[in-house]
């Protein structure tokens, strides 16, 4: 197998940053020394990425008996891994089954069809020592096809106008264009916690034009440490957001709105409002938590102190608990919790997706979520914002 997805080197400016770089180019030097943290959801992203990984060798490649025994010895550790469970089982062989289905799709196009897997792709012709990793490739009649599994689920990725999925279609061209008539390049994003599967079509033209026009210019700015600091969605990455001083300018400046009338708001500045509160929790948030780790590691921050938390009082042994209200003859149901049906959630992860459908799907149902009020940008449809429509019903702002 490649190298492990946990132990990569990641260029400066690398794909899986590029949305932040080309927006704000200093941030890359600006960010530079600091550590990369690791966590729980990445650990388990890493996991996910090496059972994929593993899976789509055995299915979809050759194997002789020495490597289908290191490939069975491989998951057999994923599987013993506490991050590993039916959930990521599921989630995964989703992603597997749509790689295989466009392999298939690509082979009928072309007998030769080529699949490479964990492909080191090289686009330093736009970018100053700019590499990344592409978890699939395809190559087929004149269309190349990178794949990318995104196992998270707290925030929703598009193919659509991605840098990262168009920088690894430039690696790939770099990498192949000289074997194969290229004429086209798909990318494709799978997140399969979130049923998604989105594809942006380009044709090597236009891709190069993006690459001339947006990537150059400011990967140049970038490698150099240059450029206009601009804060953005793209910040939700960064690694110095926290204390970001242009982040902050433009919070502080956010605050400075001034109001049409003195006694009460218009809609249309409750509107103008609504996405500055939201910019701002988010910003505040941040700021919060790098002063936590700031204090955390000795240095004071000016009218702030670490205290002890708030905490619960826990039973230390509930057998031996159970046992003595038992032996007291005290009643079951005054110290024990009745039994209940998990959630679909927990279910899911414990018996996996596909079999709690086969098992009870015709009892599972998705009522109709409670009305939200989202910014204009969402996807979903607009509800008939009619009064009685949504009598005795409780409003929520969602993020």
């Amino acid at each position: 197998m490649t190298q492990a997805h946990a132990e990569r080197a990641h260029a400066l400016l690398s794909a899986s940053g590029a949305s932040r770089w080309i927006n704000c180019p200093p941030s890359a030097r600006l960010q530079e020394s600091v550590p990369d943290k690791r966590s729980e959801y990445a650990d388990e992203g890493t996991l996910a990425h090496e059972l994929s990984e593993i899976k789509l060798r055995r299915r979809l490649l050759p194997c002789n008996s020495k490597e289908q025994k290191r490939l069975d010895a491989a998951l057999e550790k994923i599987k013993a891994n506490p991050l590993y469970g039916p959930e990521m089982e599921n989630a995964v062989q989703d992603y597997v089954d749509l790689v295989e289905e466009r392999f298939m799709a690509a082979k009928a196009r072309s007998s030769d069809a080529v699949l490479l897997l964990e492909e080191q792709l090289d686009f330093s012709e736009w970018v100053p020592d700019g590499y990344g990793t592409g978890d699939v490739v395809l190559i087929a009649d004149g269309v190349l096809e990178v794949i990318d599994l995104k196992y998270g689920k707290g925030v929703p990725v598009s193919a659509i106008g991605n840098p990262q999925t168009r920088l690894y279609g430039l690696g790939a061209w770099s990498g192949y264009s000289y074997l194969y008539d290229i004429r086209e390049v798909h990318m494709t994003i799978v997140q399969p916690r979130l049923d998604s599967v989105s594809t942006d079509n380009m044709s090597v033209d236009e891709l190069f034009e993006w690459a001339e026009t947006v990537v150059r210019p400011a990967a140049v700015l970038a490698y150099e440490g240059k450029g206009e600091y601009k804060p953005g969605d793209h910040c939700r990455w960064c690694k110095v957001k926290g204390n970001c001083r242009a982040r902050a300018d433009a919070n502080m400046k956010a605050l400075e709105y001034e109001f049409q009338d003195p006694a009460l708001l218009t809609l249309d500045e409750i509107g103008q409002i609504l996405h500055v509160a939201e910019q701002l929790q988010a910003w505040a948030k941040d700021v919060a938590d790098y002063a936590f780790e700031q204090a955390k590691a000795g240095h004071q921050v000016p009218g702030w102190k670490l205290v002890e938390g708030r905490s619960n009082r826990q039973i230390t042994d509930k057998e031996a608990a159970e046992w003595i209200l038992k032996a007291n003859h005290v009643a079951e149901d005054k110290y024990l919790k009745p039994r209940e049906l998990l959630g679909i959630g927990e279910l899911e992860k414990r018996i996996g997706k596909k079999e709690l459908t086969e098992l009870i799907g015709d009892l599972i149902v998705k009522p109709p979520g409670k009305p939200v009020l989202v910014p204009e940008t969402d996807k979903r449809p607009e509800l008939n914002s009619v009064e009685n429509d949504f009598a005795n019903e409780n409003f929520n702002l969602e993020d």
